[in-house]
């Protein structure tokens, strides 16, 4: 973690070295392969990890975080800093100098009015975007000249790379989105399916949820790079069979995300054709409880605070129990191996922001479990499921298609059984569930369930943005596009106060003690019940070279530098 080194002290600049000594698109072709299909590749439309690292092959942000979490120069040429005088003394903007020469796929130069419009495409409020919270307390976004962007906070910013930092945070190009702002931006299918980018390929078709083809950028800024002259992202099937196609039937390069039985993946592996990959960073697979009312008769005010609370999900001696009977160390040990640890935490890491306040969690206990619902008043009904005031604790649990999740759902299901629980689970194509289709009923923003289970992370080692997700403003709704970040539709004034304390505070020990007490909070508040501290996993081909893993940015973030062996 280098938020002192980086906003008072001297940045040193960082590069991947070129691991290939080659001209560009002399390796021909390298097959991805993503069992998460991309349904668009637009990130601020989009939350789902499939289609922020597909699009980060084609539109890149000003910096990024490398595979030690430390901030990267990307399209400029130095982090800025109070030392070099990119940021103010005061802490109240951050200035960017991009660098000259960068050019768009189409030829155009890269200037700081794309930096200008990329802010304001996101923050328009008559539409929704998936990354807003990165863009917290910005005020304004102004172009000094054609290369210098400065961004301006409303609150003193100690940390202030949050917009335009990151996969989540790319720029876009001004002129292909200029018809896109607001309430049209879903409707500009050409431009989400296929923007113009300053990134190592160029998309050349596009199929949502299925197949992308793309091609070298012949504007990059590396003229050698990326050594491959065209690729193929696929799209779609399930983790074991993108993992048995690079590591048995040598089909594809490369496969994310091989959320797979762990004896079952070392086998595979055994033929030696491919490699397994893995790392630990912030991810982490938890139980999103719903507290507003998913019941179908709301209509439109369905999961939303408008539609009213949750029938039983706000009783804090539900969701109580429900955490206490899970044994997370058996989860772990079937579904992850050596790549999951038991959690109770949403913030896994950095070490210095891992609260021990919640361990109840990490011992299973049934017995207690159902003392804490006895104790509440909750009694078993002749059928055992209990119920009180005449409603029924009966979960809809609903996550994406993928064995070790319909595995994960099956224990819970039993164990919930033993305290009374009465469980309906519900899997969805994971294009479906992790798109952004507002026209979907089955999107895991949209939350039409009583519990949902998925993954996610944050991008570098500051989490400020991270918990930004779950401030009351971050609400999937109608009114936003059902864009958004607060799954739970979690809303708690103290909560957004301590929010806007971290925004404002320097000191790393006092910035550690905040997260912690928001990550408390959210626990034992219950909007939502980890499991699992998840490790990334991937493989690749033993013929593919330059990949660097990282946990802290888009999995794709050196593709400019991968080669054939």
């Amino acid at each position: 973690m280098k938020i002192k080194s980086l906003v008072l002290g001297t940045a040193a600049a960082f590069s991947v070295a070129s691991m290939a000594i080659a001209d560009r698109g002399s390796d021909g072709h390298v097959n991805i392969i993503y069992w998460q299909a991309p349904s668009i590749l637009n990130p601020y439309l989009s939350g789902g990890t499939k289609d922020v690292e597909s699009s980060s092959m084609i539109i890149e942000p000003l910096a990024r975080y490398n595979q030690d979490g430390e901030l990267t120069p990307w399209l400029v040429n130095e982090i800025p800093t109070v030392a070099n005088g990119g940021v103010s003394a005061d802490l109240m903007s951050i200035t960017w100098k991009l660098t000259p020469g960068i050019k768009w796929s189409d030829g155009s130069a890269l200037t700081a009015h794309d930096v200008v419009f990329t802010g304001q495409y996101c923050m328009d409020p008559a539409g929704g975007c998936a990354q807003s919270n990165k863009l917290a307390d910005v005020s304004n976004i102004e172009a000094l000249d054609d290369l210098t962007v400065k961004v301006s906070f409303s609150v003193t910013k100690p940390f202030p790379y949050g917009p335009f930092v990151g996969a989540e945070q790319p720029i876009i190009q001004k002129a292909q989105f200029a018809d896109c702002m607001g309430a049209k931006a879903p409707e500009c299918t050409a431009e989400n399916f296929g923007p113009i980018g300053t990134g190592p390929f160029v998309v050349t078709d596009f199929k949502a949820n299925d197949v992308i083809s793309m091609e070298a950028n012949p504007h990059y800024r590396d003229a050698s790079k990326p050594a491959f002259a065209s690729v193929t992202f696929k799209g779609g099937g399930d983790a074991a069979a993108a993992a048995r196609s690079v590591l048995e039937t040598g089909e594809f390069d490369y496969a994310w995300n091989l959320q797979i039985d762990p004896t079952i993946l070392s086998q595979m592996a055994e033929g030696g054709k491919g490699e397994v990959i893995s790392s630990f960073g912030t991810a982490v697979e938890r139980l999103m409880v719903n507290l507003s009312n998913p019941d179908p008769a709301l209509g439109d005010k369905r999961s939303t605070l408008e539609g009213g609370p949750h029938p039983f999900l706000t009783d804090a001696a539900v969701r109580r129990a429900l955490s206490v009977a899970i044994d997370r160390n058996l989860l772990a040990e079937v579904g992850y191996g050596a790549a999951g640890k038991a959690t109770c935490n949403v913030v896994p890491g950095p070490a210095m922001y891992v609260s021990t306040a919640n361990d109840e969690c990490l011992v299973q206990d049934i017995a207690k479990a159902n003392n804490i619902l006895e104790a509440a008043g909750w009694k078993r009904g002749s059928d055992g499921v209990r119920e009180k005031d005449g409603v029924r604790l009966s979960i809809l649990y609903q996550t994406s298609t993928n064995a070790v999740r319909q595995d994960t759902q099956a224990l819970v299901k039993q164990w919930w059984s033993e305290i009374g629980v009465e469980t309906e689970l519900k899997n969805i194509s994971a294009s479906v569930f992790f798109g952004g289709d507002q026209s979907s009923p089955d999107t895991y923003q949209k939350h039409f369930s009583d519990i949902e289970m998925y993954t996610n992370l944050f991008s570098g080692t500051d989490p400020e943005a991270y918990m930004g997700s779950w401030v009351c403003s971050e609400m999937p709704m109608p009114s936003n596009n059902w864009m958004g970040n607060n799954m739970p539709r979690y809303c708690n004034p103290a909560y957004d106060a301590m929010a806007a304390e971290l925004a404002t505070t320097a000191a790393i020990e006092d910035r550690a003690r905040i997260v912690m007490a928001m990550n408390d909070m959210l626990m034992q508040e219950g909007a939502m019940i980890p499991l699992i501290h998840r490790g990334r996993v991937s493989a690749h081909s033993n013929k593919l070279g330059g990949v660097v893993q990282n946990t802290w940015d888009s999995e794709l973030w050196n593709v400019a530098d991968w080669y054939r062996n």
